[in-house]
């Protein structure tokens, strides 16, 4: 496949119009990675407990947060990159104070997500 360049319009991909929130789906480019922007002022605010089928790659831009990956938890600052293997249950919640910005790369071309039951709610 011979490729062009693209470029995304932030209204391609944002479902905010201040916070970097949202996400592409690499299919949609032709290409691999699936990246998705998470961003909360709320402490506590993240994903639910959930695995994928590929390997995730988080990248935390702004603020605090508390990892679940596994059996393992984790306190990740701006600055940090952590890295979930496919199959791994994994979650995160902003530590706060204010806000917590994140850039998941998810090595798939399309999100595959499950959501699992989690022991600690």
């Amino acid at each position: 496949m011979n490729r062009q360049p693209a470029v995304l319009q932030r209204s391609d991909w944002a479902t905010d119009e201040r916070l970097w929130r949202g996400r592409f789906e690499g299919r949609e480019l032709g290409t691999g990675v699936t990246v998705l922007f998470f961003a909360s002022e709320k402490m506590g605010a993240g994903p639910v407990l959930h695995v994928h089928p590929y390997d995730e790659v988080f990248i935390v831009r702004v603020g605090r947060a508390l990892f679940t990956l596994g059996s393992e938890t984790v306190t990740a600052e701006a600055g940090q990159i952590l890295l979930c293997p496919a199959h791994v249950p994994h979650k995160f919640a902003n530590l706060g104070p204010g806000l917590l910005e994140t850039t998941d790369i998810h090595l798939s071309d399309r999100l595959i997500q499950t959501d699992l039951p989690d022991p600690q709610a």
